[in-house]
């Protein structure tokens, strides 16, 4: 039973009891004693993150399952979510209570929109230069900047959850959710503030690029499998990034040329390193980076 007006946040957690509580925390701080209504999902679960969520209180619902599994937390968390809006939210993220109000109430203002999601904040300090080189670049690009994945937070309306329930379960899961929404029906609500930690470390940047390029491609075969051969499949929307968009930003920024050689840079090594995953069909492989988690 959904409860009208009671915003829901689902945050899926798989051994994350180093970094929940900063997040709990920051929810928990200013919220009134009425909400939100949070349920962490511990999904294959080997750590404490479950004790540290409960150790929250009674305002934190913990729901344990065995399965190592984000879309399959996220669908257990919206069986146990009360109401509408409702927030999803990466466990490693930081984000307070009154960016929710502000995610909510810009969804409240327009009927029109379906999703939104935070300005996002990421800390480059004691990053290796060059991740710090790359963020600059990335962080800069259209497609990033638009679009309401990378954010590790998504508000939607109960239109917009129906919207985002329908997906199959794919290991771009945030990207495939901001591409179900056009450009008029989701906002970057910038007054919103969200935390993003970066990899530390080349080695672990290049993880996270490996299991972006990998779940791209699974985004991009599915998207052909929808509508095979015609026009809708050949155009579906996408958040690559061309060569045209590098150009641009350095035409607007020459003093970017080194931060879009390592993007570059780094772009190539991912795609090299993805392909036997692309090629034998594996996109369940989570390559995660433990460098952001530390601390």
């Amino acid at each position: 039973m959904h409860t009208s007006g009671v915003t829901s946040i689902v945050i899926p957690a798989h051994n994350e009891g180093r970094v929940i509580g900063r997040l709990l925390d920051a929810l928990l701080a200013d919220a009134p004693a009425s909400g939100p209504d949070i349920v962490v999902v511990c999904n294959g679960c080997t750590d404490d993150t479950a004790a540290v969520a409960g150790a929250r209180g009674p305002r934190v619902r913990v729901v344990e399952i065995p399965t190592p599994s984000k879309h399959t937390a996220l669908r257990v968390g919206d069986e146990h979510a009360q109401g509408f809006p409702r927030l999803y939210v990466d466990a490693d993220v930081e984000v307070g209570a009154a960016d929710v109000r502000e995610l909510t109430g810009a969804l409240a203002a327009r009927p029109d929109l379906l999703a939104a999601a935070p300005g996002r904040d990421i800390p480059l300090s004691g990053c290796a230069w060059p991740v710090r080189a790359y963020y600059r670049v990335w962080q800069r690009l259209p497609a990033v900047r638009e679009g309401l994945f990378g954010r590790g937070v998504i508000a939607v309306t109960e239109p917009g959850h129906a919207r985002i329930a329908a997906l199959p379960p794919l290991m771009a899961d945030d990207l495939a959710a901001s591409l179900a929404f056009a450009p008029q029906e989701r906002r970057v609500v910038e007054t919103a503030r969200v935390v993003v930690r970066p990899p530390r470390t080349w080695g672990d940047l290049i993880r996270r690029r490996v299991r972006a390029a990998t779940s791209s491609a699974e985004l991009e075969r599915f998207q052909a499998s929808q509508a095979p051969g015609s026009a809708q499949g050949a155009h579906a929307p996408s958040a690559r990034t061309g060569t045209d968009d590098l150009r641009a930003l350095l035409r607007a920024q020459p003093s970017l040329f080194p931060g879009v050689v390592v993007f570059v840079a780094a772009a190539l090594a991912a795609r090299r390193r993805a392909r036997k995953a692309i090629r034998s069909g594996d996109f369940s492989t989570w390559l995660r980076d433990e460098s952001s988690r530390q601390g």
